[in-house]
């Protein structure tokens, strides 16, 4: 989240203005001091049939993948919370370039920079307590919430310097090809903990779509250890499965990291 002199821009990871998509966010984001530069996650609550709220990453995937006129429609459905991680520069503060200092002292800047601004715009939450983590790590699964760990002597690098705290029933794992085409995958290799590659079920066509665009085709085919063909990829394709299926390789995709 760029706040620039005269106005705001939403950038996505991998580079591209989606400022057109998240306008609920940028509006909100002018209230932040120019030359301000904030790393989060735009994320969508959506209640479930017990009326509560939770993380809705398909919510949040139909935003990103849709047009303009489309995403203020959505917008109106479901407004978006951007989540902070972190704040890259504060120039008014005397912070041109933060990336060097320490975690510890970022967090402080991100937390003066954001009292005035308020919802949609929040910090994520954070605690060096570590029976605070454990309570937050139990009484938040199945939210959509995670929980991730950060030396607060770090400073800011591009890619994870962060260790996600695993729930039982989720795994990051690495992808290392698909079946179908790269524009559109039916399904992805991935390489499990103990090693083994194994096919994804189908994947989602909201999916299928923030997916493709990130793999790297390679020539010739590969196998998994129970026959199953597929085409290798590169990219560094990361995607969350649903780890308690995979003993018996059954792999459910449940988002990209």
């Amino acid at each position: 989240m760029w706040r620039t002199e005269d106005g705001v821009r939403l950038q996505s990871r991998t580079g591209h203005d989606v400022t057109a998509l998240w306008m609920d966010l940028a509006v909100a984001a002018m209230r932040l001091p120019p030359g301000v530069i904030l790393d989060g996650e735009a994320v969508v609550y959506v209640a479930d049939a017990d009326g509560r709220a939770r993380i809705s990453f398909a919510a949040a995937q139909s935003r990103a993948l849709s047009r303009p006129r489309r995403a203020r429609e959505l917008a109106d459905q479901h407004p978006a919370t951007y989540v902070a991680f972190d704040v890259l520069t504060h120039p008014a503060a005397g912070f041109p370039d933060l990336r060097p200092r320490p975690y510890s002292e970022r967090r402080q800047v991100l937390l003066d920079v954001l009292a005035d601004v308020g919802p949609p715009i929040e910090p994520v939450w954070s605690t060096t307590d570590r029976s605070e983590a454990l309570l937050w790590h139990t009484a938040l699964e199945g939210t959509g919430m995670e929980i991730v760990a950060k030396p607060l002597r770090s400073a800011y690098a591009a890619g994870r310097i962060w260790s996600k705290v695993q729930h039982a029933d989720t795994v990051d794992v690495a992808v290392v090809g698909f079946t179908g085409t790269a524009r559109h995958p039916k399904a992805l290799a991935v390489r499990l903990p103990d090693g083994r590659v194994a096919l994804s079920q189908r994947l989602t066509t909201a999916l299928a779509s923030v997916v493709g665009p990130r793999l790297v085709p390679q020539s010739g085919r590969a196998f998994t250890k129970a026959g199953d063909s597929y085409t290798p990829a590169t990219g560094d394709v990361v995607v969350e499965v649903v780890a308690g299926t995979t003993r018996h390789t059954v792999v459910t995709v449940v988002r990209l990291r």
